[in-house]
């Protein structure tokens, strides 16, 4: 969908999307750990998060924040600044098969209500995507977070991410993205954030026109997300993306994987992660405004 709808709420004075995630629970946990050789309690996970957004946000249109460990919080502490919309989750996460997110459903303790209440502005739900599973099952899980969303005037925000069949072997990421988006693409949710086609791994012509592949299934606003793409990469892919019709991205690993193992970790975003998304925020603008 390559036109441009308002979006206001999420959006910078362009009508491009810069948004910041930092929702992620185990995983994170993971990375930390493994970045500094130690074990990391829910308050190490809880203030991890609380300085990415203090530091972050005055250069994010959005946020996102889970509620399991930091959305209460960083509405207390004062930490969204003022300019960058709060974006609540509305995913609960079950680990299995050896990752931390195997299955999701909708968190009944995250409700709009409360999002709304907090000044969130749009809720994310996370929805697994695997081919050999019922499309209306996923359909209606969708259904029902679209309606909870737009009850209480809140943005919906969807993120399918492709797995491997539990059944099978038969997986290709680059075909199911595409059918994906065309089950997906049309789901009433106001926005789709949508995995990077390729990793955004290739030239800026092969990233273009699988993007434009991914664009064309789409009947609703996108965005891409950074899991899956090298931190390095992830400047060039929001670039081609835009340029295929994508209104920008929400991500989090690209900017502010490099501070996980750093002790002074404010002092690290601020000299590492928020130059990457002021850059990014450029790139959207510039990208936005050749259109």
């Amino acid at each position: 969908m390559s036109a441009i709808t308002p979006l206001s709420a999420l959006s910078r004075e362009s009508g491009g999307l810069a948004m910041l995630a930092i929702d992620q629970r185990e995983a994170l946990r993971d990375m930390l750990g493994a970045a500094r050789h130690a074990k990391i309690t829910d308050q190490d996970m809880t203030q991890f998060k609380i300085d990415v957004t203090k530091v972050l946000t005055p250069y994010a249109s959005a946020v996102l924040v889970d509620r399991e460990f930091a959305l209460d919080e960083v509405v207390k502490q004062g930490a969204v600044a003022p300019g960058c919309a709060l974006i609540a989750s509305a995913d609960q996460f079950f680990p299995g098969n050896g990752v931390p997110v195997d299955r999701v459903a909708i968190d009944q303790q995250s409700t709009p209500e409360h999002a709304r209440e907090l000044g969130a502005k749009a809720m994310k739900l996370l929805l697994i995507w695997r081919s050999d599973e019922s499309p209306e099952d996923r359909r209606a899980l969708v259904d029902d977070f679209v309606q909870r969303c737009h009850s209480q005037g809140l943005l919906a925000v969807l993120e399918p991410v492709v797995r491997a069949p539990r059944t099978s072997l038969d997986i290709d990421d680059e075909r199911d993205i595409l059918r994906v988006a065309e089950e997906l693409g049309d789901s009433g949710a106001d926005l789709y954030k949508g995995q990077m086609p390729l990793g955004g791994r290739g030239t800026d012509e092969e990233l273009y026109a699988a993007c434009s592949e991914l664009d064309s299934r789409l009947a609703t606003p996108w965005v891409i997300l950074s899991t899956g793409v090298k931190p390095d990469l992830f400047p060039n892919a929001v670039r081609q993306a835009v340029r295929a019709g994508a209104v920008g991205f929400l991500a989090g690993r690209a900017v502010w994987s490099p501070v996980l193992p750093m002790t002074n970790v404010p002092q690290a975003l601020r000299d590492l992660a928020a130059p990457r998304l002021i850059r990014l925020g450029e790139i959207v603008d510039e990208m936005i405004g050749k259109r």
